[in-house]
């Protein structure tokens, strides 16, 4: 399994060795040894699987308390995938990385605990998976808007299929602080 460092400390991306012939493929989705091997040993305690259509946007979401570290990949489709640190006095607060995952490129993204995280649909459909380091809880659930001016992400789309929530998120300068994690080096 291959280890790429994305722009933003602690955000990465695993590519899985995949064995294939004219039958079809096969490859690891997940190997704890591997993991801890580059310094990430989790304790999965939730996981999901979402299925989209194209231009669908779901994010910008998080945790607090209670924060979500989420290893995610495609199965079917194609999305672009965003991470954003959120975390109160991070270097890298409010920055964001993206990275595009489909079923062709097999690729895993690591977001840890303390970043929002949010993908777009760029195929037809999709089917999305994740695992997440803590259960989902309610009133712990937050959300960013999409589009915030001071994030300034550069999303594929210009006009997503947004969910209520999703449309009526705060902008992140709107969040009261403790509502927000803290950076923790």
């Amino acid at each position: 399994m291959k280890v790429i460092e994305t722009d933003l400390p602690g955000c990465l991306i695993f590519e899985p060795r995949v064995f294939g012939d004219d039958r079809g493929f096969f490859y690891e989705s997940f190997n704890a040894d591997k993991l801890t091997s580059v310094g990430l040993e989790m304790r999965w305690k939730q996981g999901n699987v979402s299925s989209s259509t194209g231009g669908v946007l779901r994010g910008l979401h998080y945790q607090w308390p209670k924060p979500q570290g989420k290893f995610v990949s495609v199965v079917e489709g194609e999305v672009w995938d965003v991470a954003v640190d959120i975390r109160r006095g991070s270097p890298t607060f409010a920055k964001w990385t993206a990275v595009v995952l489909s079923a062709e490129n097999k690729h895993h993204f690591w977001i840890p605990e303390g970043f929002a995280h949010g993908f777009v649909v760029l195929s037809e459909s999709a089917i999305f998976t994740y695992l997440c380091t803590e259960t989902y809880d309610a009133a712990a659930d937050a959300n960013i808007a999409w589009n915030d001016p001071d994030l300034a992400i550069d999303w594929p789309v210009s006009s997503p299929s947004l969910s209520p929530k999703d449309a009526a998120a705060p902008f992140l300068a709107d969040i009261p602080e403790d509502r927000l994690p803290v950076f923790a080096p």
